[in-house]
């Protein structure tokens, strides 16, 4: 089991926004966590990438708790957190972007090396590698993102709403990626209000509602379920 989170709570002051939330995910998967805005999907990442403090509950990661390591640990671990609205520094090149995301690494060749895949992947980030951040359209600086964290050559990917404000046709490209990524070995905890790509691309899912898990299963197996139709895929 790579990561394994067990009777999770969180508070924000006295309001509650996770109650005792147990998931696991195996390497390799990609685990979606889906569910209405506000229901607790972000606060999940958060808490495991510790920029949120659990109120009680266990997070374990390759069987070493980490919920209450700081930041840069669990990051040294191997986890790699994409929040939403994809959060580049958009006044800094491209090129130095991506290189932020290799900050914990000193193998100067294999990070070269990796950058050069990363282009392979994302032929628009090397044309642009030179251009701020900023003047990206809003597809790019989500290439741009997901680029960033495979420079820190992660185990663990924590991707928040990749699809928010991209169209249809760049969201497809986007799941496209999401596959592309896990297919290297990369594991993939997927935060999404749409639910029906999500479902299409997980392994194994959890439903979220006000803080606490409504549902869970097989992904194929959820697509079909009727409150999953009529709550999340529009009848």
């Amino acid at each position: 089991m790579l990561l394994d989170i067990k009777e999770l709570s969180v508070h924000y002051g006295k309001a509650r926004a996770l109650n005792g939330i147990t998931l696991h995910i195996d390497a390799g998967e990609i685990i979606a966590i889906v569910g209405a805005n506000g229901a607790g999907k972000t606060t999940i990442l958060r808490t495991i990438s510790k920029l949120k403090r659990p109120t009680s509950g266990e997070i374990r990661f390759q069987n070493n708790r980490i919920d209450g390591m700081p930041p840069h640990k669990v990051a040294q671990l191997g986890i790699f957190q994409i929040p939403a609205g994809r959060m580049i520094f958009t006044g800094m090149s491209v090129l130095d972007n991506l290189k932020i995301g290799a900050f914990l690494r000193n193998d100067r060749k294999k990070i070269n090396e990796d950058l050069e895949s990363l282009y392979n992947l994302f032929p628009i980030l090397k044309e642009k590698q030179g251009q701020m951040g900023g003047e990206l359209s809003g597809g790019q600086q989500q290439m741009l993102a997901i680029g960033r964290a495979l420079m820190a050559r992660p185990k663990l990917i924590l991707m928040d709403e990749p699809s928010t404000g991209l169209s249809p046709i760049l969201v497809a490209g986007i799941a496209e990626t999401i596959t592309k990524i896990n297919k290297e070995g990369i594991s993939i905890l997927l935060v999404e209000q749409n639910c029906r790509m999500a479902l299409n691309l997980a392994k194994r899912a959890y439903i979220l509602e006000t803080g606490a898990i409504a549902l869970s299963g097989e992904a194929s197996e959820l697509i079909d379920n009727d409150m999953v139709k009529k709550s999340y895929l529009g009848g």
